[in-house]
């Protein structure tokens, strides 16, 4: 068994919260720097325009593309369907070249599920209404202009003739996307989506065994549509807080993610929070379902001393 990969989101929108204005990035950048030189695998940032505000996504991975040298670059995740697939295209090949290769794309379709989700869309001039088959004409069109070739496409929402785009990306296989897929969904769309599009999967608050089953079923999808289910990226997402005293980890994850989505939206399906031991079992139950990346998001408005607990008392045990 290769051994597990962990990334670190990066607060672009907790440092935005109980309304701070940064006046500058160094943090992120700190953060960035001590993750390299700890030798995890990747950094990743997250993406909204409205409805969770927070620091444009490409443009901070392609500032870190410059003051990093090997870490993975990631999304979790873009929303491709708020944006034009070619001018998608084109930012997402620039980054992936400033990288050296180093970026990859955790993508969902994005949810209009409360007036701040609906007011994005809105904003955006998008209708959120099929937003599931605008996102997979866009994922198709990105990959098709990464080609290099000249390249058409003809759909409900896009349409282009002989289309070319430079640059390309560095890796002949394309940027690769892991597609949000969720076992609480219960959707084959996702499903089949993951497995005829992505390059993996990304998840967030399924348990460890509907993780499972969501590996199952893209992993057969794969296999019937004949594609190799080992090729396939299996990365889910948690959010943790590392507190001794397991009240104060509870009640600063609490507010963390009141400000961050408005609401407690999930419950007992975040965490774990308490001590590092606790994090560590968990990461490793989600290991043991399949997981071969995980991504940390501290909820916490300390994020430079949750790593440094992260990485003394739990990466050490994957390392």
């Amino acid at each position: 068994m290769s051994k597990l990969k962990i990334g670190i989101l990066l607060p672009t929108r907790g440092l935005l919260l109980r309304g701070q204005q940064p006046q500058n990035i160094d943090r992120l950048f700190g953060l960035a720097g001590t993750v390299e030189q700890a030798g995890l695998d990747s950094v990743w940032v997250g993406d909204s325009l409205m409805a969770k505000p927070r620091m444009e996504p490409l443009s901070i991975l392609s500032a870190l593309a410059a003051r990093t040298t090997r870490v993975r670059l990631g999304t979790a995740v873009l929303l491709p369907a708020l944006r034009h697939p070619v001018l998608l295209a084109q930012s997402l090949a620039t980054v992936d070249l400033i990288s050296g290769g180093r970026l990859v794309i955790g993508a969902g379709v994005g949810g209009a599920f409360n007036s701040d989700q609906k007011r994005e869309w809105v904003a955006a001039g998008v209708s959120a209404e099929g937003r599931a088959h605008r996102f997979e004409e866009i994922i198709k069109i990105v990959q098709g202009l990464g080609s290099g070739r000249s390249f058409d496409f003809h759909g409900r929402n896009f349409d282009l003739d002989a289309g070319l785009m430079r640059p390309v990306p560095i890796n002949p296989a394309g940027i690769p996307f892991l597609l949000g897929t969720h076992y609480r969904a219960h959707s084959k769309a996702q499903i089949r989506r993951a497995a005829q599009l992505g390059a993996g999967i990304i998840s967030i608050s399924d348990s460890p065994d509907e993780f499972a089953q969501v590996i199952q079923q893209v992993s057969e999808k794969a296999i019937e549509i004949g594609r190799d289910p080992k090729s396939l990226e299996n990365t889910f997402y948690m959010t943790v807080n590392m507190n001794s005293n397991l009240a104060a980890a509870e009640a600063d994850a609490l507010e963390w993610l009141t400000g961050y989505y408005g609401s407690d939206i999930w419950g007992t399906r975040w965490g774990p929070f308490g001590c590092a031991e606790r994090v560590r079992d968990r990461i490793v139950q989600y290991e043991d379902a399949g997981a071969e990346t995980v991504i940390i998001r501290f909820a916490s408005f300390e994020p430079e001393r949750q790593l440094e607990i992260f990485l003394e008392k739990v990466a050490s045990f994957f390392t």
